[in-house]
């Protein structure tokens, strides 16, 4: 543990935290992308098979519980709870996000570090996180208007794994051998997708005004 890698926990927790606090107290899900939030559920899904068979610490094991019940919760807010999933816009939602599946699997099976069904899962939901967000930018850009929660949520997200990456040029500098080829590329495609929205997020926040994105 290190201060970028904590950083990086807190703010994928406090997205996450934004994210209820819009849909439970406002009772909207206006914004947010089902697709999305579907593909996070089955990256945590799949990526803490080991939650019950390989305990790290306290901190871990919570961190992991967290982040698979607030994903599987979100998910059944927009799609089941009576007044939230009415504000949700399937028609602009429209991305084929199961699409986005196939290749992933396809190449967790040819790369990963071990031949393993664990780390082969854990691989695909690399693969999967890195490209999971293409969807809600997708709709961001479609709808265009984006409220205060949503574009925190957005940004926290994207922040998360920008600290992340700080966190592995420091563990590359400070520990011997810590090379992950798999975990730094998709971490890098993951933040790239980010980058148009963190510019047109800085420049609503540096000329207050609201945020747009262009279409």
């Amino acid at each position: 543990m290190n201060i970028f890698r904590l950083a990086g926990d807190m703010t994928h927790l406090a997205s996450i935290l934004v994210l209820l606090l819009k849909i439970h107290t406002i009772k909207s899900c206006a914004g947010i992308s089902l697709k999305t939030q579907e593909l996070y559920a089955i990256v945590f899904a799949t990526r803490y098979l080991d939650i019950f068979t390989s305990f790290v610490s306290f901190y871990n094991t919570f961190m992991k519980l967290i982040f698979l019940g607030s994903s599987f919760s979100i998910v059944w807010y927009i799609r089941r709870h009576k007044l939230v999933r009415r504000s949700y816009d399937k028609d602009q939602d429209t991305f084929r996000h199961y699409f986005l599946l196939l290749p992933c699997i396809i190449l967790a099976l040819l790369i990963h570090e071990r031949f393993t069904f664990k780390e082969v899962m854990w691989a695909f939901s690399l693969y999967l996180e890195a490209i999971a967000i293409i969807p809600q930018l997708m709709l961001l850009q479609r709808t265009r208007n984006i409220d205060n929660l949503t574009g925190q949520y957005i940004f926290l997200l994207g922040a998360y794994r920008a600290l992340y990456i700080l966190n592995w040029i420091y563990r590359y500098f400070t520990e011997p051998h810590f090379i992950h080829w798999i975990t730094w590329i998709s971490g890098l495609v993951q933040t790239l997708l980010y980058a148009d929205f963190f510019y047109y997020y800085f420049q609503s926040w540096k000329n207050n005004v609201k945020l747009h994105l262009p279409a």
